[in-house]
Formats: C-alpha cells, sequence, structure tokens
C-alpha cells in the first residue's frame, strides 16, 4: 500500500505517533510519504522528555520514508528544510494525495 501521511499539528504527542504509525507501514513492507503542513513544519523543534519526535523522524527516513515540508509554510516561520526533510510545494502534496492509496491526516 502507498500510504501519504500529512501532518499540520504541532502537538508532541501527536506528531510522533504519525511519525510512529509511518514507520510501522514501512515494517508492514508499505510505501509511506509524510508531508508537513503549517505548524506541522514545526516537528523538529518538539522533542520533549516523553515525546523524542525528531527521532522518530530520523527513524522513518533511516527505514525508507519520505518527509517533505511546505516551503511557504517554512518561509512565513523564517525556517528551512531539516536535515531528513525536502523542500516541497503545494503541488508534491498534490501528487502525494493523488498517487497514494490511503492519506491520512493528524
Amino acid at each position: 500500500m502507498k500510504l501519504g501521511i500529512v501532518i499540520s499539528s504541532n502537538d508532541p504527542e501527536t506528531v510522533w505517533n504519525a511519525f510512529r504509525l509511518g514507520k510501522f507501514a514501512l515494517g508492514q513492507g508499505d510505501t509511506v510519504n509524510v508531508f508537513l503542513l503549517g505548524k506541522g513544519v514545526e516537528c523538529e523543534s518538539l522533542d520533549t522528555e516523553h515525546f523524542a519526535v525528531t527521532q522518530a523522524m530520523q527513524d522513518l527516513a533511516d527505514s525508507g520514508g519520505k518527509i517533505d515540508a511546505c516551503g511557504t509554510c517554512l518561509k512565513l516561520r523564517n525556517a528551512g528544510a531539516g536535515g531528513v526533510c525536502a523542500l516541497a510545494t503545494m503541488q508534491d502534496l498534490y501528487r502525494l494525495a493523488s498517487e497514494s492509496d490511503r492519506v491520512l491526516t493528524f
């Protein structure tokens, strides 16, 4: 299955669980593409004592998942794409939605 995950939350627990699900899906043999949108582009600053968000992101990337971050949303926050994220556009989000078998939003 091709799984698309759109993250627009900056709640550490929600984001952490989204990446955990993505890594699990990769372990089941699925293809996983994540798109960070809106507040979701803040992922790399969400680590807490209980939720290692950046580690979950790295685990997904290391397992073969792809993570894109909305360039416009990053620009609005005066930020750039992080180490595991590629800079992306609405065209990339549209492609994720149109090519995925399932799209989940967090």
